[in-house]
């Protein structure tokens, strides 16, 4: 199957309130790699890369994100990659 990768980002109450983690568990769930960070304009960035149909799940994930979280809004752009970056799914420092 085709390999897809994903560069996301999530606007809302989506800082303090666990969405990096449980992004972090949804993306493992489904075997995706990538990383996600918390953004100094409280926004929420991601890379995730997959099995095509597991990151279009991870995509539609992310409109509701976890129970704490209030997600606004999510804008998404498709990355060609040769080869894979990371080896697991990974939670990157607030930039």
């Amino acid at each position: 199957m085709a390999n897809k990768r994903i560069h996301a980002s999530v606007t809302g109450r989506v800082q303090g309130v666990c969405f990096r983690y449980a992004t972090r568990e949804e993306a493992l769930r489904l075997g995706l790699r990538g990383w996600v960070r918390n953004r100094a304009d409280g926004s929420v960035e991601l890379e995730s890369e997959g099995e095509a149909a597991a990151v279009d799940e991870l995509l539609a994930w992310l409109h509701h994100g976890p129970a704490t979280a209030l997600v606004w809004q999510v804008s998404c752009r498709e990355i060609t990659s040769a080869q894979p970056k990371e080896l697991d799914f990974q939670i990157r420092p607030t930039v």
